[in-house]
């Protein structure tokens, strides 16, 4: 049996946030929210998840201060970073391509879904066939 893949959610809409834990939880991977971007400096050395869904714009630091952060401390640099953001502008995107982000989705653009998918890509998880 091999463990659950870890994933970091980092999202301070609260109501978002649950609808995004419950489908993870229900995907199979161990999840834990935070809502600030110090809280997810603090969970990516103690959770040391697989990898964090962070969004851009919160409280305290920043997404794409966190994603710098994270990519310039050794215990964290090779986490997989999922942006998820409300920000849809290419200077946006191109700002986290050059702190090293992984991906970066804009919310309004996807479904969640399409997040999972994503997050079973980078996690070099194939989508599982449920069985009936």
């Amino acid at each position: 049996m091999d463990t659950k893949k870890k994933i970091l959610l980092v999202e301070d809409d609260e109501a978002l946030a649950d609808v995004y834990k419950s489908r993870l939880e229900i995907e199979g991977f161990e999840t834990q929210w935070v809502g600030n971007g110090e809280l997810a400096l603090t969970a990516a050395m103690t959770f040391k998840p697989d990898l964090i869904l962070l969004d851009a714009m919160m409280p305290k630091i920043s997404g794409f201060d966190v994603l710098d952060i994270l990519r310039n401390t050794p215990e964290t640099n090779n986490i997989h970073v999922v942006m998820l953001t409300a920000l849809s502008q290419p200077k946006d995107k191109e700002r986290a391509e050059s702190l090293g982000v992984d991906d970066y989705l804009v919310k309004s653009q996807v479904v969640i879904g399409d997040v999972i998918e994503r997050v079973r890509y980078h996690l070099g998880i194939a989508e599982q066939t449920p069985t009936v």
